[in-house]
This record gives C-alpha cells, structure tokens and sequence, in this order.
C-alpha cells in the first residue's frame, strides 16, 4: 500500500518591503512521504518570497511535469517556475523555456557548489532564471519552526529575510548563485 502524504497547514503573513507586497495566505501543504521537514519548510520559504495571488504548490515530488511552486496568471500563461533543492538541468530549463522567469532555491552545504559548478555553464543562457542559496545551517533552523498548524510570519527586505513562528524567529539571507531578468 502506497504511502499517504502528511497535510501540514500554514497561516502565512509575508511583508516583503523590496516589492511592496504585503498579504496573508492560508496554505496546505502536503508533505510526501519521501520529503523531510527541511524541504517542506524551504517549499513554504519559496512560496514567501515570492508570493502572488496567482503562485500555488504543485504536485512536487510525486510529478515529474510539475514544479515545486508555480504562478499561472487568469489568462493561462506561466508567469514563474520554482524549483526547490538540487534539481536537474533537463528539469531547469524546461522551467526557463515555458515560463516568464525561473527561480530554483537550493539549499545545502559542498554538495550544492559542486551542483551548481556542474550545471551553472549549460545554463548560462537562460537570462530569465534566478538561482539563490540557502545555507545548510539557516535550510536545518527552517525546518525547526514545521508544525502540523503553523502560523508563519515572514518580512523581506533586502534581500534579508526574516521568519516567525512562536517564540522563535529567524534571519536568512539567501545567497544569488545566478540573477535574472524578473527573479
């Protein structure tokens, strides 16, 4: 028997001061069984930083068609592509060549750097993809604040992020690997 995903939901506030946007969500996010905490936890951190009306969670892990978040306007068209972790070129680039900018979050330590060495000149060419880096350490604090219900305050600005719940709060700075148009 297949195994069932775990249902997490989040209130989530984001105050992003560098776009001007400011909104609360309401998110459930299904958590595969082959993903960890950490994972989910750098899905929802995606999911703020660039929030939209528009920006949902795809099908993730159990779809290979399908990004870990992606916006798609009224009218149909794929405005952003997120890829969360490690992803494969073939994966990247068809993100790049369907949607108006493609954004990928890795997280992670040395294996990311030599991800990234190995991948980064194929991928020279697409001048709407952003990658960032979100270190091994801030990726593993992340996954502390995951709860079954979680009520997950989140203000950008900067490029510096800062994540609530409870008692606890974070700062992040994700790192940019590689800027693009929109990203």
């Amino acid at each position: 028997m297949a195994l069932k995903s775990t249902i997490f939901k989040a209130e989530l506030q984001v105050s992003d001061l560098d776009r001007g946007h400011f909104a609360e969500y309401a998110l459930t996010l299904a958590r595969h069984p082959s993903e960890n905490d950490q994972r989910m936890m750098v899905r929802l951190l995606a999911f703020a930083l660039f929030a939209s009306q528009d920006l949902s969670f795809g099908k993730g892990l159990s779809s290979d068609d399908e990004p870990a978040l992606i916006e798609i306007d009224p009218s149909g068209v794929v405005r952003t592509w997120i890829e969360v972790g490690m992803p494969d070129e073939t994966r990247i680039r068809k993100g790049a060549n369907k949607a108006d900018r493609a954004i990928v979050l890795s997280y992670g330590s040395r294996a990311v750097d030599v991800w990234w060495e190995q991948i980064s000149p194929a991928l020279a060419r697409h001048d709407n993809l952003t990658v960032q880096r979100l270190s091994a350490e801030d990726a593993a604090a992340l996954a502390g604040l995951a709860e079954r219900g979680m009520r997950v305050d989140c203000t950008i600005q900067e490029g510096t992020v800062w994540v609530a719940q409870g008692d606890t709060s974070l700062q992040l700075t994700p790192e940019i690997l590689k800027r693009g148009s929109g990203g």
